[in-house]
């Protein structure tokens, strides 16, 4: 068996509205926060040489690095019922056959259709099942770091959304810092023309058909575009909008 990593690194690094803090805690302080918290009192002598426990005390969304969108992110309601959040996803939607549709050939901020979902797909000679995890790829992983990250991906439409739901799909996902178009390019469209449904018009799909959506996946670029499975089950928070994950790709022998 082999998997490939599909996840970027929590971090301080990645350039995004919502920034991450880590406070690291090394093996000395440790053992003198530890010793009188968890043994009584007891001084940091207690562990062996003075070493205690290393930690972290991190600060995060529920959006952070590599994570699943879930259903009550979108809106209160799915479906005309309470939406769910990430605890109460099944499971099973979490480990299936992956798809990566490459879309590295559109320029950053593109806005992608149903036709333009249905190309990439006659391209690879493949026909969607219900339940594939499909992968969009633009490569924007390769720019996790940079200043402008939050602008280099492309963007699902509201028709493409709904489309591959109407396919059987529950899970979708992007290297890419958003599921849809870039924010700079929804406020500029939205500020030209303001009108309902410009700002996150994928994400509200979700109020009329329940699915998720992975973000800022990567490593895309190391899978071929069918033939391997995802695993990407969310971290269980309770009442969560979203939930961290370690997605892998695997290919078994």
């Amino acid at each position: 068996m082999k998997i490939i990593d599909l996840s970027v690194t929590i971090s301080t690094d990645i350039k995004e509205p919502l920034p991450t803090s880590i406070e690291y805690e090394n093996h000395q302080e440790g053992a003198r926060k530890m010793g009188s918290k968890l043994f009584g009192g007891a001084s940091a002598d207690v562990f062996l040489e003075g070493n205690g426990p290393a930690g972290e005390v991190i600060t995060l969304t529920g959006h952070a690095g590599t994570h699943i969108d879930a259903p009550w992110h979108y809106f209160p309601t799915s479906e005309g019922k309470p939406s769910r959040t990430i605890e109460q996803m099944p499971l099973d939607w979490f480990f299936h056959d992956g798809v990566v549709l490459d879309f590295t050939d559109k320029p950053d901020g593109y806005c992608f259709s149903t036709e333009d979902v249905k190309e990439k797909l006659a391209a690879i000679n493949y026909t969607l099942k219900p339940f594939d995890i499909v992968l969009i790829r633009c490569d924007a992983d390769k720019r996790l770091h940079d200043d402008d990250f939050v602008k280099i991906h492309v963007g699902a439409s509201a028709e493409a959304t709904h489309w591959l739901i109407d396919q059987g799909i529950k899970v979708m996902g992007t290297d890419g810092w958003g599921w849809d178009p870039p924010l700079h390019l929804q406020a500029a469209d939205y500020h030209a023309n303001p009108r309902p449904g410009v700002i996150w018009a994928a994400h509200y799909v979700g109020r009329e058909k329940e699915y998720c959506q992975i973000e800022k996946l990567a490593n895309l670029d190391q899978l071929p575009p069918f033939g391997f499975k995802v695993a990407c089950f969310p971290a269980k928070i309770k009442g969560g909008s979203a939930g961290w994950t370690r997605a892998v790709a695997i290919f078994e022998d």
